[in-house]
């Protein structure tokens, strides 16, 4: 029997699943990258007024890296209950603590209003963001790994990840119309709590959707073996750590550059473009947004390439060429032309894309069923603390303090250094077949079974 075939998957259930995962994701990137584009475009007036302006952005990207340390708790609670319990209800869960928090940012008084309880509880609400989200990404693309088959892994995974893309050209797009219709004293003033508010809208629409998706097939086979042979099973986390810490820690290399550079042109350029270059906002935003609109397209189409030739060559390729594209970008930005501001986010997200299109699928092709959730979360969130957390501070820092974007350059080059050395040291996953990981495929288990942590048990 050919395994390659989904699991028990029902007709059309595939495309339904990708619909949930990539409408979902999409929500829950446009409340995060809403967050940090305003973060770089706004909170430093609104919640930290008595900063000089670069001081002042450099307090709200405190307020947006302070997110991040919430993800790998997220990436431990959405893991182990992911793992015990199923992928679908943890990713309601997700979804609605995402939406309710930015929804309450919306509403939050400013600092002339309530001093310092302002920053305080802006704080607070994007701590809840990250522990969301920390627990969103690894639900989102194993449901789709899971319920796809092993030819076509690479594409079909690859769609939940066009939900960063979609998100922040959603939230680009929001916050340009504002900043096109308003005045600069009213976006101050108001309007830029709207995209937050926008967010109660849209969870609504992602949670009808994402309710009507069924579980992993492969979960749920792999919790009826365990529940037939009646072992009492590890947590999930000890699994990972006994049986998959070389790959966690691949994970984590492999996420250094694609997090780093994401954010350095994505959201620290924003800062750079309009403090720096001297852009108006919309000129910026409208850049970020074009590029982003791109990028929605190629990551598909890398996906399908990983599926050809493999998901390392495509991911090194990504990697080593942010590290030379870094040298190049601040320069095209310096020449205040709109063209080359384009072109400079484009070719940057170009290379992003193929870092972050296999990783879905290179990522899920590591871990065994049954701590998969928590092991690719645990890869991917605990790495966000060392890298996308602080990249825009740093990039900041290093602009404050040089006065060049040359050491920013520099910066996001040794972030593509680790993560090159990282990928070299991974196997090659392309074609794995997930449910065999667990001695499950069908008609073919032999003589071996798997135990509570996914390891081969003679039977």
């Amino acid at each position: 029997m050919d395994s390659s075939a989904a699991p028990r998957s029902t007709k059309g259930s595939l495309p339904r699943v990708v619909a949930a995962s990539l409408i979902g994701t999409t929500i829950e990137w446009y409340d995060y990258f809403v967050y940090g584009t305003s973060a770089a475009l706004v909170f430093g007036k609104v919640f930290f007024p008595n900063s000089d302006p670069l001081t002042g952005t450099l307090l709200s990207f405190l307020t947006y890296a302070i997110g991040f340390a919430a993800r790998p708790l997220g990436a431990l609670v959405f893991g182990h209950f992911g793992d015990r319990v199923g992928r679908k209800k943890l990713l309601v869960v997700s979804l609605l603590l995402m939406g309710g928090s930015t929804t309450l940012i919306g509403v939050l008084p400013t600092y002339n209003t309530a001093g310092v309880a302002a920053p305080v509880l802006l704080t607070v609400l994007r701590l809840v963001q990250g522990f969301a989200l920390g627990g969103e990404w690894g639900g989102a693309v194993l449901l789709v790994s899971e319920h796809g088959d092993r030819r076509r892994r690479g594409f079909w995974a690859s769609w939940p990840q066009g939900g960063a893309p979609a998100g922040n050209l959603l939230a680009a797009g929001v916050l340009s119309l504002m900043t096109a219709v308003q005045s600069d004293d009213a976006f101050l003033s108001w309007g830029w709590r709207v995209p937050f508010l926008l967010s109660a809208a849209l969870v609504g629409v992602g949670m009808w959707i994402r309710l009507a998706v069924d579980e992993s097939p492969l979960f749920q086979r792999a919790l009826a073996a365990q529940t037939a042979r009646k072992v009492n099973e590890q947590p999930p986390l000890v699994g990972v750590l006994r049986h998959h810490w070389r790959e966690v820690l691949v994970a984590m290399g492999a996420r250094m550059a694609e997090n780093i550079s994401y954010y350095v042109m994505t959201t620290f350029v924003l800062t750079y473009a309009v403090t720096h270059v001297h852009f108006s906002k919309q000129t910026a935003l409208n850049a970020v947004l074009i590029a982003s609109a791109i990028q929605f397209a190629l990551i598909p189409a890398f996906g399908a390439l990983s599926d050809r030739v493999g998901r390392k060559p495509v991911y090194l390729v990504g990697a080593a060429g942010v590290g030379v594209w870094a040298f190049v970008f601040f320069g095209m930005v310096d020449t205040k032309s709109f063209g080359s501001l384009v072109v400079a986010v484009t070719v940057g997200l170009v290379f992003h894309s193929a870092m972050y299109a296999p990783q879905a699928a290179f990522f899920s092709e590591m871990f065994a069923t049954r701590m998969r959730y928590s092991g690719a979360s645990i890869g991917a969130q605990f790495s966000s603390v060392a890298a996308g957390a602080p990249a825009p501070l740093i990039a900041t820092a290093l602009l404050k303090d040089y006065g060049s974007a040359t050491p920013i350059s520099v910066y996001v080059a040794i972030a593509a250094v680790i993560t090159v050395l990282a990928v070299l040291c991974a196997r090659e996953t392309k074609g794995q077949d997930l449910a065999q990981m667990e001695g499950e495929v069908e008609g073919e288990v032999g003589t071996e079974a798997v135990d509570a942590v996914g390891k081969p048990a003679t039977t």
